[in-house]
């Protein structure tokens, strides 16, 4: 009965890995999550009844296998798979709802092994010293192209920009206690952007800055076009400014195409007409290529508001290597 008592007390920790087509990588960092779990372990930080979840985002090569294979070598890994590709933060999400009524404590990261696994430590700390989120943010951006690190920086003064609350460089690398999950599960967007949505929920947050490393195995699944897509994804999920740039940019060409009548009139009047087709082919290009922009950015919106009046779920899981069940103990 005390052994029982002495594993309760420490918080419950899962770490969601989301994976997709990751059979180079999985047998490389998955020892270095059991490693860095027993290490909180052994230091009495978390309970011996943590579990390292991963969230298979319907692979097409050996991913769930090499999961599955795993969750019976050690009872720390566990996995579960979805019916189909839902994508990167819809994997995460499905972790971390699974997690939600198990564990104390989750930490979401990428199976790739980019970023810092020790990190976990001090973010498990820095949660029993009072913090209910904790965000690992890239120290530096060394290992980058130099055109990603200037985009990356500019789209994230961007997000601020449009009113986007998010923290400067960083990704889905993070801590979240129990009591956050149980108020973002109120959160039922389709178009998620995680990094964004979870500093709305509020609570108490600290950072762990850490040094992120190049890709252990494989490739990453994230070429420059799935990239741009979530940038942009962000800002319109998390902000309405892109509509107000557009009725201000409307105002003033508006402004301008009004200036513009008045001086062809009194171009007119006082007979000084010339021929201009160079002007008018100009003019009518771009006022067409700004609407045609505008509606697309409109079109955008409709869209998102489309997906999310269906109400369709965010994610399905089609296999589990456990039974699942709900914690003891909360935190």
């Amino acid at each position: 009965m005390n052994e029982e008592k002495n594993k309760m007390k420490y918080p419950l920790l899962w770490i969601i890995i989301p994976c997709y087509n990751e059979e180079e990588v999985l047998p490389v960092t998955a020892p270095m999550f059991l490693k860095q779990l027993q290490d909180m372990i052994h230091a009495k930080l978390i309970s011996d009844q943590s579990r390292i979840l991963f969230v298979n985002d319907g692979s097409k090569d050996k991913t769930w296998q090499i999961i599955s294979d795993l969750a019976k070598q050690d009872e720390h890994y566990i996995g579960m798979s979805q019916s189909r590709n839902r994508g990167h933060q819809n994997a995460v999400l499905a972790g971390l709802m699974e997690a939600r009524t198990v564990s104390d404590i989750t930490i979401s990261i990428d199976c790739d092994g980019q970023d810092d696994i020790t990190a976990m430590t001090e973010m498990v700390t820095k949660y029993l010293n009072g913090a209910e989120v904790v965000y690992g943010v890239r120290s530096s951006r060394d290992t980058d192209t130099a055109f990603k690190r200037s985009t990356a920086q500019l789209y994230y003064k961007m997000l601020n920009k449009m009113g986007a609350e998010v923290v400067y460089n960083h990704a889905d690398y993070r801590l979240m206690s129990s009591r956050v999950l149980d108020q973002f599960a109120d959160f039922h967007e389709v178009n998620l952007f995680l990094r964004g949505m979870v500093p709305l929920v509020g609570f108490s947050s600290d950072t762990v800055y850490y040094a992120r490393h190049e890709r252990l195995a494989g490739k990453s699944h994230y070429p420059l076009s799935k990239m741009l897509h979530l940038a942009f994804d962000g800002i319109t999920s998390l902000s309405v400014k892109p509509i107000a740039v557009i009725t201000s940019l409307g105002f003033i060409v508006s402004i301008v195409g009004f200036i513009g009548i008045i001086w062809a009139i009194v171009m007119a009047c006082i007979g000084s007409t010339v021929a201009g087709w160079t002007s008018i082919v100009c003019i009518v290009c771009f006022l067409g290529g700004i609407q045609l922009l505008s509606i697309g950015i409109i079109g955008e919106y409709v869209g998102k508001l489309y997906l999310e009046s269906k109400h369709r779920p965010r994610y399905i899981i089609s296999d589990r290597t456990w039974k699942p069940y709900k914690r003891e103990y909360k935190g």
